[in-house]
């Protein structure tokens, strides 16, 4: 196991497309496309918003052979590498690699068996691209499936073993692990298993199945905070029902709370008591949205009072603590100067850009 919050350098480096993933890289941040599969222009539009906003690996689904010529469109013109996530068809995993997926993405519970992959993985050698071996608790190969012996999460590592074995043993070791469950619980046992036992294949992680934002947000955190701070995870995921662009905004959140990755702006902000003398809810949440389109990797504080002014928040880069009415911006633990209520958030955001 590694120290806590730092990088595995015990897995093997994959490329996708120029992103590193493994050996030590940063845990890269990933989404997916969430656009009909045939409609290039909804899925370019889509990347770039995800891009902007700091994923760094599209997957795109291929749910049809006749969406590989919009995918092979996607992958000419994306600014991100794409990944094409297939299921039920090796062909169109062949097909992918060949069309300019960066990876390729395949579930051993429904891509056919080891020998339907042979000829993935030739594909895939011929193209330079890795495979992401996704095992996923609902959808486990029978044979597997049927064994009393493990338990699920030992159910999940056992598919991606012998699949990883199996691509091995072909010669091919341009390999990524993912082992997934709605569950918290068993996605966390399962990556420990898989990090014990194959501790050179990178690992993608996350919590499938989480529900939408709120529920989300609570599992996959929970789930791949824990898993990240024991040093486990290359690349990630946090998989929601709701827009894309949420994905990756909790990715670089959940990065950064851990001290692994910083990217945008962390905002702290105290939870509000009978000493506050100002609509801190309402200030809060506006900083917030603005602080969206700041790239910038800085600690920004909104405080209630002078309880939990400079001094609770001497680490920010720059804040604001409120008193009645109005508020006294600092910055680095200085005092600036005072502003009414309603200058508070105007004020603040000026001071940062000019930061």
């Amino acid at each position: 196991m590694q120290s806590a919050g730092k990088p595995n350098t015990l897995t093997r480096r994959v490329m996708v497309g120029a992103v590193p993933v493994g050996a030590g890289a940063p845990c890269a941040v990933q989404s997916m496309l969430c656009c009909a599969a045939d409609d290039v222009a909804a899925n370019l539009a889509q990347i770039e918003r995800l891009a902007a906003a700091g994923c760094e690996i599209v997957r795109m689904a291929i749910p049809r052979r006749d969406c590989l010529d919009a995918f092979e469109a996607v992958c000419a013109q994306s600014s991100l590498p794409v990944v094409a996530d297939i299921h039920f068809d090796a062909i169109s995993a062949i097909e992918a690699a060949r069309r300019g997926a960066a990876k390729l993405r395949i579930n051993p519970g429904n891509i056919g068996g080891l020998g339907a992959c042979d000829a993935v993985i030739d594909a895939a050698g011929e193209a330079g691209i890795p495979i992401r071996i996704g095992v996923n608790a609902g959808s486990l190969d029978d044979a597997v499936s049927a064994r009393t012996d493990l338990t699920l999460p030992h159910k999940l590592a056992e598919s991606a073993r012998g699949y990883v074995e199996y691509f091995e043993g072909r010669g091919f070791q341009d390999v990524v692990v993912s082992a997934k469950a709605s569950d918290v619980n068993t996605t966390v046992e399962a990556y420990r298993v898989l990090a014990a036992e194959l501790p050179q294949v990178p690992l993608h992680i996350g919590v499938t199945e989480a529900g939408t934002l709120f529920q989300g947000l609570v599992k996959s955190s929970s789930g791949l905070g824990i898993l990240l701070h024991e040093g486990i995870g290359d690349t990630m995921r946090i998989s929601l029902t709701d827009d894309p662009v949420e994905e990756v905004r909790a990715c670089w959140a959940l990065l950064q709370a851990l001290g692994l990755r910083r990217r945008s702006p962390e905002l702290v902000s105290c939870p509000t008591c009978g000493r506050c003398q100002v609509d801190l809810i309402a200030l809060a949440q506006e900083v917030d949205e603005r602080l969206r389109m700041v790239a910038k990797p800085i600690k920004v504080a909104v405080m209630g009072c002078v309880v939990n002014g400079p001094g609770e928040a001497s680490d920010a880069d720059i804040g604001v603590a409120c008193g009645q009415g109005s508020g006294v911006l600092f910055k680095g633990g200085e005092t600036l100067y005072k502003v009414p209520e309603d200058q508070i958030v105007e004020t603040l955001m000026r001071e940062i850009d000019q930061m």
